[in-house]
């Protein structure tokens, strides 16, 4: 499927998102996990463009939102276009409130950070 106006759906991280809305007005919504996954399902793959490189977020795609692997075309994106949509991986980082000691391979290991992901639907207005 492509939108009406024939302008790819963009996957977009926080510093792509932050490069898209360069001008214009937007509206931003958050969407759930299986809402993320049913827009970008119902695009054809050369109909929407991966404007990140973080194999972390390429992670969240496939392994937890469950998303087909599919090989969208990367492109930097530096404004979004009147009436193109965009789903947005926001990463969140915060300090690990305790940090628990593993071993593995022989090497302690510790906790020091927890990561946080979700979604929002961003479309260009005007």
């Amino acid at each position: 499927m492509s939108n009406s106006n024939h302008l790819p759906l963009l996957l977009l991280d926080n510093s792509g998102m932050i490069t898209a809305m360069n001008e214009g007005e937007f509206k931003c919504t958050n969407l759930t996990f299986d809402e993320a996954k049913h827009i970008i399902e119902v695009y054809d793959e050369a109909d929407v463009l991966q404007c990140f490189n973080n194999k972390d977020i390429e992670t969240v795609i496939y392994d937890y939102l469950g998303v087909t692997k599919r090989d969208f075309p990367h492109k930097r994106i530096r404004n979004m276009r009147p009436g193109q949509d965009a789903i947005v991986f926001k990463l969140l980082i915060t300090p690990s409130e305790t940090q628990p000691i593993i071993e593995t391979e022989g090497v302690q290991a510790r906790k020091i950070q927890n990561i946080y992901v979700y979604c929002q639907y961003l479309s260009r207005i005007t």
